[in-house]
């Protein structure tokens, strides 16, 4: 198997457990089906996938990206998000058709020293890099890995003990690496819908609740890049002990890249990624990382 028929089956495990955990995903795109946006979800050109990442060695982005490296993506832009204490980079596909990917990680080393030993003494129990020790040419492998626990279960205690210092600290070390969202492209959706406003309002028609924190819409200075988002779906969280709590899981994020200005003047069948704003904005993922914070799943 070539690394391109694995990076296939590494996405479709991403997306499937995805799809499984976040209700809005079908729901959302039964809702496109049902005012004829699309014939068929297979239409729906995912614009990027995330994932959060704890940044302790041996493990943060410096592991993980490892991964995708590995199936031809290339690493891009650096970005730095000083209130929430993160660093992010995103990387470039191996072929348009693939989604970009967003990586962040918590600056560990920034928290106050309780935190960072509440953190590390989960972290800790990671003694090497986990993939280094994977054979990426193994899509099952790498599949497993991704939606297997890389420390033990949390207790609800210090689950909430890091949400009041971080809501990503907590959030990472209950999901670890599930997948954090995809992104629906709605440049390219049939007119009428394929604005971020326009969509924002049939999602809204729709019963479903967006992101609010800067704006239901998040713009990049050269009106580029617009973005939405869903609010994250509750989900029943199992903790250590059996304790029980409702915690953000994943959620659903819309992406409308615009034409470049030196390509304006070509015909929307001409357009192709290429032709658009491409990469991303730390103003905008600064305010979407709060789809999953309290402030966002209890208002």
């Amino acid at each position: 198997m070539n690394r391109i028929e694995t990076l296939n089956l590494v996405l479709n495990g991403l997306m499937t457990r995805y799809k499984q955990r976040v209700p809005d995903v079908g729901a959302i795109i039964q809702a496109m089906l049902q005012e004829g946006i699309i014939q068929h979800a297979d239409e729906i050109e995912n614009d990027h996938i995330a994932f959060r990442t704890m940044g302790v060695a041996p493990l943060g982005i410096t592991s993980f990206e490892k991964i995708f490296l590995h199936y031809g993506y290339e690493k891009r832009d650096y970005y730095h998000f000083s209130g929430k204490k993160l660093d992010a980079y995103w990387y470039a596909p191996p072929a348009d058709h693939y989604p970009r990917i967003f990586i962040s990680e918590l600056r560990v080393q920034d928290l106050s020293q309780k935190t960072q030993q509440l953190i590390k003494s989960y972290t800790d129990e990671v003694k090497t890099d986990p993939v280094d020790e994977l054979d990426l040419d193994q899509a099952e492998a790498v599949d497993r890995f991704l939606h297997s626990p890389l420390w033990r279960i949390p207790s609800l205690a210090d689950y909430n003990t890091l949400a009041a210092e971080s809501e990503y600290a907590s959030w990472v070390i209950y999901n670890r690496y599930y997948l954090n969202h995809f992104t629906i492209s709605i440049h390219n959706l049939k007119a009428g819908y394929n604005d971020i406003a326009a969509f924002n309002d049939f999602l809204e028609r729709h019963g479903f609740k967006l992101n609010s924190a800067g704006g239901k819409i998040k713009t990049s200075p050269d009106g580029g890049l617009l973005q939405s988002a869903t609010v994250a779906e509750m989900i029943e969280a199992t903790f250590a002990d059996g304790e029980k709590q409702k915690i953000s899981g994943s959620y659903v994020e819309f992406a409308e890249r615009k034409v470049l200005p030196q390509f304006a003047h070509l015909a929307p069948e001409k357009i192709k990624r290429k032709h658009r704003r491409d990469g991303f904005e730390a103003n905008n993922a600064d305010k979407i990382f709060e789809s999953t914070y309290n402030a966002q799943t209890k208002s």
